[in-house]
């Protein structure tokens, strides 16, 4: 793995920074009906994308993830004014404003979604996989899934067909101890999810999710090991949530102690210690790169709100490929 400098720090810290803000800035919106629907934020995970992406072939490399996926979408660099326009429903959004919070799509950056129904992105990275072996594309697929999907049974099967095929796919597991309302704890088994691949044969392995170095190491192996034709590695990150599940979650299964015990560890705040231990920025400095950050949030903000919804015609040419529709009645 290449070195970590002192400039990938300030990448860290400006990316991750940058996603905490935009994710505060959504519940904003949200709360102010500007974006509807649902909303699932990824305040607390940030180091997970920085880490994995630091270590992928963006140019070849593949992630497709559920619905808590705003975030990873940007990492793998997608446009925020076009995320953004895709919350708020527009036609300038990542799918034309038809996908929503819940479906950011991007062939262009290789984001096969967000993804809505719980574990139903798994068979699919393993399928994305799959065409890239079969087209020696040399690539490698990201395949990202919440504790609360791993036991759905869509797991256990691409784990096992997975392995047979050897596929180049790393599993991600975010472990962020809830799925929904329901803590781990009362909801499984066995409490160190990555044991679940050792079942499969499959090299597994907890990592923590608040160090990017810690990622991009554990991610790095299981990238290389993947591209050498070893096929997949399953890696549980342990992470923690520092909103909801989604802006409907009134949080009731934890306490507000939980939360402020757990923001100890927050991720932006370790790589803002590192910058300031190695002196790569002062504290003023830091202060006039968050103003940057969040101006560069507003101007998102007002792409986003001047651009158009998409024309009733849009619908049906993104969903049927023939010209006339035979399943429409004119009135």
């Amino acid at each position: 793995m290449k070195p970590i400098s002192n400039e990938i720090y300030l990448k860290w810290y400006k990316d991750m920074s940058f996603w905490r803000k935009f994710e505060e800035k959504c519940r904003s919106l949200y709360l102010k009906q500007k974006i509807s629907g649902f909303l699932h934020l990824y305040s607390g995970q940030e180091a997970i994308p920085a880490g994995i992406t630091y270590v992928m072939d963006l140019k070849k490399d593949n992630m497709i993830t559920g619905y808590r996926c705003h975030i990873l979408a940007l990492a793998m660099g997608i446009d925020p004014k076009k995320v953004m326009a895709e919350l708020f429903g527009k036609k300038t959004g990542t799918s034309c404003g038809l996908g929503g919070s819940m479906h950011i799509f991007s062939k262009k950056y290789r984001f096969y979604g967000g993804y809505g129904i719980v574990a139903g992105q798994i068979p699919l990275g393993a399928g994305i996989a799959f065409a890239d072996k079969y087209f020696n594309r040399e690539a490698v697929t990201v395949t990202f899934m919440g504790d609360g999907a791993i036991w759905q049974g869509a797991l256990h099967e691409t784990f096992n067909m997975s392995m047979l095929l050897k596929l180049p796919v790393v599993y991600i597991c975010e472990n962020n101890k809830y799925a929904m309302g329901t803590s781990f704890q009362k909801s499984s088994c066995i409490q160190n999810i990555f044991q679940l691949g050792l079942s499969y044969n499959m090299p597994s392995k907890s990592v923590d999710g608040s160090s990017p170095l810690k990622i991009a190491k554990e991610v790095d192996k299981a990238i290389k090991r993947a591209k050498n034709g070893k096929g997949p590695t399953f890696l549980e990150i342990l992470t923690y949530r520092y909103r909801g599940h989604s802006m409907s979650d009134p949080e009731s299964y934890r306490t507000r102690d939980e939360v402020i015990e757990q923001k100890k560890n927050d991720p932006i705040l370790k790589i803002k210690n590192k910058i300031l231990e190695r002196k790569i920025l002062n504290k003023n400095l830091l202060k006039a790169l968050d103003l940057e950050l969040i101006k560069k949030i507003d101007e998102c903000v007002v792409f986003a709100e001047n651009s158009d919804y998409p024309p009733q015609k849009t619908m049906y040419n993104v969903v049927y490929s023939q010209k006339k529709y035979p399943f429409l009645k004119e009135k």
